[in-house]
């Protein structure tokens, strides 16, 4: 099974729609821009946000399984993919590749 690094590329906040419809929270997302993280085939990192991996571990999935190519080309690397959390409030985006 391939190693997948998973890059923190931008995260994304969203005030407005915060103070609209969401109630108070305590902890919100600690991932910063720039932060990286391994991936041992399929397993979740440690640190790596629960709710963000929901949104990322599929591709994490394929690739480790040595598939890719997703939607015909979508990818200048057809090794990689580019996923956001489904954070609707704060969206991080995370660019997804397999390491060598």
């Amino acid at each position: 099974m391939k190693k997948i690094k998973i890059t923190v590329i931008r995260k994304a906040r969203y005030d407005d729609l915060i103070e609209k419809y969401e109630n108070p929270i305590e902890h919100a997302c600690d991932l910063q821009e720039g932060q990286e993280f391994i991936c041992e085939g399929w397993q979740k990192p440690d640190g790596f946000c629960d709710s963000a991996w929901e949104s990322v571990s599929p591709f994490v999935m394929t690739l480790a399984h040595g598939g890719g190519d997703f939607y015909d080309g979508w990818m200048k690397n057809p090794k990689s993919a580019m996923i956001s959390c489904n954070d609707g409030f704060r969206p991080a985006s995370f660019y997804i590749e397999v390491i060598e």
